[in-house]
């Protein structure tokens, strides 16, 4: 291969092989092999047997190999064999080797006929074979046989494309030549992954038991299912020759005069036979492992820069240091605290762009979820008119009032003030909620000290429960100050003459509660889907929807120019849809309640949005354009509604309190919102990270033992010893390509001198174009167009009577200067 290292290609991978099967599994790094692909009793065994020179294969009835064996044959001047499971055991004698294959294979499938994907590496020393890395695979089966299990055929196709589906396996499929060929599943399953035949290798064996008058002439001259490897022929033992104890060498023997002699074979005699075959895959294995090796290390320096961070964390862990634990603790602790505090401040680095962190779902809260849980308060227009009219007649008594009473304003007020301590304290339980979940997500990294983490969880929790009740209790007491003053003076108040102004003009509220919306002022623009179109129509579909406080309008899309549909937001209510089994959208609907058709002939518009949170934010827009949720109300309420009735004096002195109720509401509801956000910070959220950074390493440290607080979990442990050896397995194997000779070589200067004659002599015949009349020693050979230049090389001693030059093998890249020479010529 032009480079004396470059033959110790094979022993590399086995190396390589040993690297990945010491740190207990079998090796998925696409290492170049060849692996053995055959039915039952086509010959596999046999083919390997002859490789090595002795029989130590398990031999019997039904399926035999029953896991990957994974078979190094090494050159060496002395015979024996070793297990990497049974590393510094010497086997002389090879049926012992039979029986350690045996018992392994029990001793991880059992002793039923079960089959496992990890494998058996076994290695041969021995004068007689070449270098060759082979995968001993199952035979493939159709009908499982005895204890086989009823999938035993798809089990061991799995098996068997675990390893051959990889581009760096050479597959040698093995196929007797007294079957048919063209159902041969060895072929069968290699076409399937390798269709142009780039990786195969065909191996006819039982030549000699082919019906008389008929050959496989055809088949091993590459014309009959042609492979771009070609096929080699060989004749193993038959099984009286193995009763008998015919040797290998005498079976090897035999076979080449049976290619001498056979009328079909003889011509090709020299390229059939076992020994010819291991010379084979010498070479191509050779040679694909020359050209899968680049990409080879170029994917194990990608896996060990991937493990490099955890590798280094791991590496500092010290078992017998005294102070360990302790150090560990303060360091788990401080994490645990910077972590914290990064989700609920933020952070500019490792930002997480997959969900929110818990600051940014308390923000929504505050901003969103909050307002929304004020706004759905609001009672319902005329239920609240009709507790205006009750509250002034019951304050008028028998008497007939002439003025408008302020008591019933402040009565209702105190009302609507005291709905609000139920939004608030649910405000207070989502936000403990979310700070809850955030300790976990955080205590995540205290995952391989169990210990740890349940104390720290409960000692965190535990403050968190205990500011609940104090937060709770300052939220009712915010409620509590509300309602012990009605401050009528405030400058945001409209007062009496001007509510009785506004009642004057108009019969009507025109905006909810602590909203005063213009007609015109758009409060919420959104994708939204219309779920109930019919198939027929085009079915469900997605439109630009756009709210204001009077209609709500839908174009083709958000450039708005296209308006689908406005409607007006006159009697129209609001409800939840049970979402559907099959959909993923979460659904509102809007009705009308004087039971119109809502949308062209449909009574209700369903409209679906991708989650529960834009359904609560869509539903909140709606009321505050003044859109209710519908309410079930007893059938009593309903009859006294419906019967309730105001003379025009009553209908006045109502509106005027309405009016005087939405201003002094609004005044409420500004400060609330502004309040909690600023209680909970302060009670709370700040309270809990400053407890985090100051208390929690003392309670953990008085909670108990600290030695079983850092006990590590076994699966850690496993962990962090099988990401230590995998980082230490893949250093060894970047090390052991690494020692691929590139040593120095030299080329005798009159080897390139006569190769100069020759081609002086090509490029001056007249097939040859006149415009170069020779091809001077010096462009022969000369550097590709922009490559870089070689290394230095070393000189080398000079040779009797030649002078020398020196080339290493990663020199500069030689180029041609003519066509005429071509690489073919250089070949010859």
């Amino acid at each position: 291969m032009g480079n004396r290292g470059m033959e110790e290609l094979i022993p590399l991978v086995n190396r390589l092989q040993d690297a990945f099967s010491s740190i207990g599994q079998a090796c998925n790094l696409d290492l170049p092999q060849i692996a053995v692909v055959g039915g039952q009793s086509a010959g596999k065994s046999s083919v390997l047997e002859n490789f090595v020179g002795r029989d130590f294969l398990p031999r019997g009835s039904g399926i035999v190999t029953r896991r990957p064996l994974v078979l190094q044959l090494i050159s060496a001047n002395a015979e024996w064999a070793e297990f990497l499971h049974c590393k510094g055991k010497k086997f002389t004698e090879f049926d012992e080797v039979r029986q350690e294959i045996e018992a392994e294979t029990d001793r991880v499938t059992g002793a039923n006929k079960g089959i496992s994907p990890i494998p058996i590496n076994l290695r041969v020393y021995s004068p007689h074979v070449l270098n060759l890395t082979l995968i001993d695979l199952p035979g493939i089966t159709k009908v499982p046989v005895g204890d086989q299990p009823a999938d035993i055929e798809q089990q061991i196709r799995d098996m068997i494309m675990q390893f051959i589906t990889r581009e760096s396996c050479l597959i040698l499929a093995v196929t007797p030549a007294n079957t048919d060929l063209a159902n041969s599943d060895a072929l069968k399953l290699a076409k399937d992954v390798d269709p142009q035949g780039l990786r195969t290798i065909g191996v006819i064996t039982k030549l000699d038991l082919m019906d008389e008058g008929t050959d496989a002439r055809d088949v091993l001259e590459n014309k009959l299912l042609p492979l771009r490897r070609g096929y080699i022929g060989v004749v193993n033992r038959s099984q009286k020759d193995i009763d008998g104890k015919k040797d290998i060498k005498a079976a090897l023997e035999a076979e080449r005069k049976f290619f001498l002699s056979h009328p079909a074979y003889r011509h090709m005699a020299d390229k059939m036979g076992t020994p010819r075959l291991q010379k084979v895959l010498n070479e191509q294995l050779t040679n694909h492992i020359r050209d899968t090796l680049p990409a080879f290390r170029s994917k194990l320096q990608s896996q060990l820069l991937a493990l490099d961070k955890e590798a280094e964390e791991y590496r500092g862990y010290r078992p017998d240091d005294p102070s360990r634990k302790t150090k560990q603790l303060l360091q788990m602790v401080q994490q645990f605290s910077v972590d914290f505090e990064k989700r609920i401040e933020g952070s500019g680095d490792q930002v997480d762009t997959v969900e929110l962190s818990g600051g940014a779902k308390i923000n929504r809260i505050f901003h969103e979820r909050f307002p929304f849980e004020l706004v759905k308060m609001e009672c319902d227009e005329k239920e609240m008119r009709r507790e205006i009219s009750y509250a002034i007649k019951n304050i008028h008594g028998i008497r007939t009032g002439l003025f408008t009473p302020d008591m019933a304003f402040e009565a209702i007020v105190k009302k609507q003030i005291i709905k609000l301590k139920e939004p608030c304290i649910k405000c207070v339980d989502m936000v403990i909620q979310e700070l809850i979940n955030t300790v976990r997500q955080c205590s995540n990294k205290l995952e391989c000290f169990p210990r740890l983490r349940e104390e720290t969880e409960r000692i965190v929790t535990s403050h968190i429960r205990d500011r609940e009740s104090r937060a709770k209790d300052q939220v009712l007491l915010l409620i509590d100050v509300q309602l012990s003053y009605i401050n009528t003076n405030h400058e945001d108040f409209i007062g009496f003459a001007n509510a009785q102004q506004r009642s004057s003009q108009t019969n009507k509220s025109q905006s909810s509660a602590g909203n005063q919306v213009s007609i015109c002022h758009v409060i919420r623009k959104g994708w939204l889907t219309i779920n109930n179109i019919s198939i027929m129509k085009g079915g469900a579909k997605e439109y630009w929807f756009v709210l204001t406080a009077e209609s709500l309008s839908w174009f083709k899309d958000d450039e708005e120019k296209e308006k689908k549909y406005m409607l007006p937001l006159d009697n129209l209510k609001v409800r939840d849809v049970e979402k559907s089994f099959m959909s993923s959208k979460h659904i509102f609907c809007i009705f009308n309640t004087e039971s119109r058709n809502v949308y062209k002939d449909n009574r209700t518009l369903e409209l679906a949005c991708d989650s529960q949170d834009d359904v609560d934010s869509w539903k909140s827009s709606l009321l505050r354009a003044g859109v209710y949720p519908e309410k079930t109300t007893t059938s009593e309420t309903t009859s006294t509604s419906d019967n309730f009735s105001m003379d025009p004096q009553l209908e006045r002195k109502v509106e005027t309190i309405r009016n005087l109720v939405d201003s002094y509401m609004a005044i409420v509801n500004k400060c609330i919102r502004d309040l909690m956000p600023k209680t909970i910070m302060h009670l709370m959220i700040n309270n809990v990270k400053d407890f985090i950074n100051a208390e929690l390493l003392a309670q953990l440290y008085s909670a108990g033992d600290q030695n079983a607080l850092m006990d590590e979990s076994q699966e850690q442990a496993q962990r962090r010893d099988e990401v230590l050896r995998t980082h230490q397995a893949l250093k060894e194997a970047l090390a052991i390509i690494g020692d691929i000779s590139t040593s120095t070589i030299t080329v005798p200067v009159c080897i390139l001198s006569y190769l100069n004659i020759i081609l002086s002599h090509i490029l001056s015949s007249p097939q040859v174009s006149s415009t170069q009349p020779h091809c001077p020693q010096e462009d022969v050979f000369r550097p590709a167009p922009g490559s870089p230049r070689g290394p230095a090389t070393t000189k080398s001693p000079r040779t009797p009577g030649h002078p020398q030059v020196n080339t290493a093998l990663t020199c500069q890249p030689l180029t041609l200067t003519h066509k005429a020479c071509s690489s073919d010529f250089l070949q010859k």
